[in-house]
């Protein structure tokens, strides 16, 4: 019986949010984490470096770049997200908020049919590993306040902002 290992590469891209670095595990997404991010793995399980023109850094590389431009409201790249059960399907919940719009915690709870785990679903979406992508900066507490993002409040004031201002655009009028 044989067991085959997983293979993970990683490369670096510049951000308007910083420096992201990008994990990938046998051609699929594995990770995007920011500069100090809170539950950041340890180095040694990002791989080895890659050419950032090799899939899938390429085809994230070029949605990452369209969704800072304002172009893209929702990614469709390879992902191999590692979690419990539980983690999963909220990480799978995040991906359902659309784009420039935020939920609350328990909101997300009742959502995944868990509606007395807004606490719970708290600690999966701050353990999301593909922030940005899947998108936990579009949640908050219950009174609409920002609360903790693995990447700083900072980053999740900027992106909600952004978000916000390319979906009604310069003029107020919806765009999407």
């Amino acid at each position: 019986m044989s067991t085959q290992v997983a293979t993970s590469t990683h490369v670096v891209l510049d951000s308007p949010v910083g420096p992201l670095t990008l994990v990938a595990t046998d051609g699929a997404l594995s990770g995007l984490y920011m500069e100090m991010q809170r539950h950041l793995p340890s180095e040694e399980t990002f791989g080895a470096l890659a050419d950032p023109d090799t899939e899938p850094f390429a085809t994230v590389a070029a949605q990452l770049t369209a969704y800072f431009a304002g172009e893209l409201t929702a990614f469709d790249v390879p992902l191999d997200l590692h979690g419990t059960p539980f983690q999963r399907r909220v990480w799978a919940a995040l991906q359902e908020i659309p784009y420039g719009e935020t939920t609350t915690y328990g909101e997300l709870a009742a959502e995944i049919g868990s509606p007395s785990a807004a606490r719970a679903v708290g600690l999966a979406n701050g353990r999301n590993p593909v922030g940005v992508i899947v998108p936990c900066h579009r949640v908050v507490g219950s009174t609409g306040s920002l609360t903790g993002y693995g990447g700083g409040l900072d980053r999740k004031r900027h992106l909600l902002d952004f978000e916000r201002e390319t979906r009604t655009g310069a003029d107020g009028a919806t765009l999407f």
